[in-house]
């Protein structure tokens, strides 16, 4: 044994990582919850504070700007006339934008983190929704957090990311669900070439699998490292991230973890076992999920409640830790904010204090 613990193991402080930028950002994504009127205020506010204050280039979605109260607004004319437009899918905004800020919930958070499938910039979220977990901004004081944003004074939390391949075999047909795409768009039989299809993508919180409309178990395989570990026969698998640990993963009866906590988390869905306890696996070994060969039934994957699709007897799901994380830029620091958030969305711990004995006097 070495006698000095130190070169062994070296132990970060959270609170030490900090946002620093190599020369003043220049260009922010505004990132809007959509359909939700009372965010029109304060995204106006926003955009002028950007645009006019700091002289800043702007980019929105255009699918935001097509919302009649902005549109119809000629007060915010001028405003929108410097903005940059993008559609999802469509053009490629990953080597343009310095930092991102979002007005909404937890959603808002997870689809900025869909846009950037390699390096993602720092994300500003104000606390605009209904939960707010991953939100721990106030938009009262916006100008002067924005301002310590962009001047570096602010701290940092490194939220791990999901790197996840679907492998599918190659198949003569296959349809559509319900013939509807995810963007509801109705979608014609799809065609698949011959060999194998590869899908790629980086998630945030968690990969589900579940056994979809099907009266049956879902059975799957569950490898760790290429070794079979479990076959999960329940209503699924959820394969999370410590971000997601306080998601659905929560709701499943899994333990929560601090985004700081290099892990990933394998927790069953109503498993039919008394004994199936979720697990907690180091970051940055390679899980594969498989249907078992003996299944009834096909089963069904979705990547942070998007991209749903349906996975049958040969295709694969491999997920590891992925080497682009989403920083997240603090209120505080990463240990207050994350206390305070199961404190006051999950009401962690929340109990009437239990009275103390009523001391007696002491005769004299």
């Amino acid at each position: 044994m070495l006698q000095n613990p130190k070169t062994i193991m070296h132990i970060q402080d959270p609170a030490s990582q900090r946002l620093t930028w190599n020369k003043r950002p220049k260009s922010v994504l505004v990132i809007k919850k959509i359909r939700d009127a009372s965010l029109l205020q304060p995204f106006k506010e926003l955009c002028v504070h950007l645009t006019e204050e700091n002289n800043m280039i702007v980019y929105v979605e255009k699918k935001v700007l097509e919302d009649p109260a902005i549109a119809n607004d000629d007060n915010f004319g001028p405003v929108k006339k410097k903005f940059c437009t993008f559609r999802e899918d469509y053009d490629d905004i990953s080597n343009q934008i310095d930092f991102i800020i979002c007005l909404g919930g937890d959603g808002t958070l997870l689809y900025a983190s869909s846009l950037f499938q390699g390096s993602v910039p720092p994300v500003m979220a104000f606390h605009l929704g209904s939960l707010g977990f991953l939100t721990p901004f106030n938009f009262e004081n916006f100008q002067s957090q924005v301002t310590q944003v962009i001047e570096g004074n602010a701290a940092l939390v490194l939220r791990s990311r999901l790197k996840v391949k679907v492998v599918k075999e190659h198949r003569e047909k296959m349809t559509v669900q319900n013939g509807i795409e995810e963007n509801g768009v109705v979608s014609a039989n799809i065609e698949k070439e011959m060999g194998k299809q590869v899908m790629q993508y980086q998630v945030l919180n968690e990969v589900v699998v579940d056994r979809g409309p099907s009266s049956y178990l879902s059975n799957v395989d569950v490898f760790l490292d290429g070794h079979l570990i479990t076959t999960v026969q329940g209503d699924g698998v959820i394969v999370s991230t410590p971000t997601g640990s306080t998601a659905y993963a929560a709701a499943a009866g899994a333990s929560m973890i601090h985004p700081n906590v290099p892990a990933i988390m394998i927790t069953p869905i109503c498993p039919h076992s008394l004994s199936f306890r979720p697990i907690v696996v180091p970051a940055g070994v390679e899980l594969k999920i498989m249907l078992s060969p003996d299944a009834r039934n096909t089963a069904w994957v979705s990547f942070d409640g998007r991209k749903r699709q349906e996975i049958c007897h040969g295709d694969s799901i491999s997920i590891t830790t992925s080497c682009y994380p989403l920083p997240s830029i603090c209120f505080r620091d990463p240990v207050s904010d994350w206390f305070e958030s199961l404190a006051e969305c999950l009401h962690w711990n929340v109990r009437k204090k239990q009275n103390n004995f009523a001391v007696e006097e002491e005769e004299f």
